[in-house]
């Protein structure tokens, strides 16, 4: 760490928050799809899975945001740690019991995880590698 006040680069900065907002929509657009094509559910039911989607994809992103490396390179801080996985239990029981919007259970909830975790995994190397371009080209 430096005793110095970090100087953010905004071409940098603009162009990772592009990247992973693109990412997401990506991924948000797959998991509609998935449900309204795929799975032929209903439209409220697909409403409770991307809720239950934008609610996690969201909370991780900020772990994959956080550092310049690989989002396991630093440990996040405890009250951080806590804070995600305090909210995102919250906005899963939403979801699988259907406070104010429709019940999607335990195993639609299992699935949104389950796809929104390799996300985060394709975010986290597509950010690496914005980084390594964006910094290169930097003038």
């Amino acid at each position: 760490y430096s005793h110095q006040p970090e100087a953010w680069n905004m071409r940098v900065v603009l162009g990772i928050a592009t990247v992973l907002g693109v990412l997401g929509v990506l991924a948000s657009f797959g998991l509609f799809y998935l449900g309204e094509r795929v799975f032929q559910l209903d439209r409220a039911t697909i409403q409770s899975l991307m809720y239950l989607k934008l609610s996690v994809a969201g909370h991780l992103t900020i772990f994959v945001t956080r550092t310049r490396g690989p989002f396991w390179s630093t440990r996040p801080a405890p009250i951080l740690l806590w804070a995600v996985i305090g909210t995102q239990l919250i906005a899963t029981l939403i979801a699988v019991y259907g406070v104010f919007m429709p019940a999607i259970g335990w195993g639609w909830a299992a699935l949104v995880w389950g796809y929104a975790l390799p996300w985060v995994l394709v975010n986290d190397r597509v950010k690496l590698a914005a980084y390594r371009i964006l910094v290169r080209n930097r003038t």
